[in-house]
């Protein structure tokens, strides 16, 4: 089987590569693009794959504008940092519909959906399309409760300005300049809050996009961060989710 990938982040594409590699070695990956004007040349140039692997988001488009100029596409597993997507990437025959950072075991959900369910028009199942509701209407946290001293507080969503992780431990930073340490992991804050409203620029930091109150370029492509409350560390945007935090804020 051939496969193509279509993302603009060079880690991005690499790691999916390698992980498609690993989960299905007889899917070969014969091309890994990065625009819509690549793709659109690449698919008027070669023979249709048996799967996509497409990033809605382009630095040149979407990735919907390299679908729209082909008669009939195979089927496609959507890749995106956002759920916003979701429906109109069903109505492109999406086969499934991952949210960056790829976690493993979705994919690997994925790829076994594609072996056993698609056809060679790619139509999808009533499965899928559940899969995307659920993604497009899925529930997020509202509130974070708090233990302070003997007694528990309880902090809104929208008080929170960012979470940052030190010396083990995760603390929530209100807007009002007070922080505390909740019982969850980084990795558990990227899951069950809203994508919209808070973003996770590297291992330490997740930041509400109230917070950022300035943006300077910094070294190796990536981004100094000033927040609010002030933070005496340095707050920077890791050079791979660079890219993905400016169409975050640009949203």
């Amino acid at each position: 089987m051939r496969g193509v990938i279509i993302e603009d982040e060079e880690f991005a594409a690499k790691r999916l590569a390698q992980l498609v590699a690993e989960l299905a070695p007889e899917l070969v990956i014969e091309a890994s693009l990065d625009s819509v004007e690549s793709g659109t040349q690449w698919f008027a140039n070669n023979e249709r794959p048996d799967l996509i692997f497409l990033d809605i988001q382009l630095n040149d488009g979407y990735g919907f504008d390299i679908l729209d100029v082909l008669e009939e596409h195979p089927p496609v597993i959507f890749t995106t940092a956002y759920n916003e997507f979701a429906i109109r990437g069903f109505k492109y025959n999406g086969l499934d519909y991952l949210l960056k950072p790829i976690v493993k075991d979705d994919l690997k959900k994925a790829l076994e959906k594609f072996k056993k369910n698609i056809t060679r028009n790619g139509s999808a199942s009533n499965e899928n399309f559940e899969h995307l509701k659920q993604l497009f209407h899925k529930e997020y946290k509202h509130r974070f409760m708090v233990k302070v001293g003997n007694m528990f507080k309880s902090f809104n969503v929208e008080d929170i300005a960012y979470f940052k992780s030190h010396e083990g431990l995760i603390y929530l930073y209100t807007h009002s300049g007070q922080s505390y340490p909740i019982e969850y992991a980084i990795d558990q804050l990227e899951n069950i809050l809203n994508p919209i409203h808070f973003f996770r620029i590297n291992r330490k930091f997740m930041v509400s996009v109230k917070s950022v109150s300035e943006i300077h370029s910094y070294f190796n492509s990536r981004l100094l961060l000033k927040i609010l409350p002030k933070e005496e560390e340095q707050v920077i945007v890791s050079r791979e989710r660079t890219t993905n935090f400016k169409r975050w804020l640009d949203m």
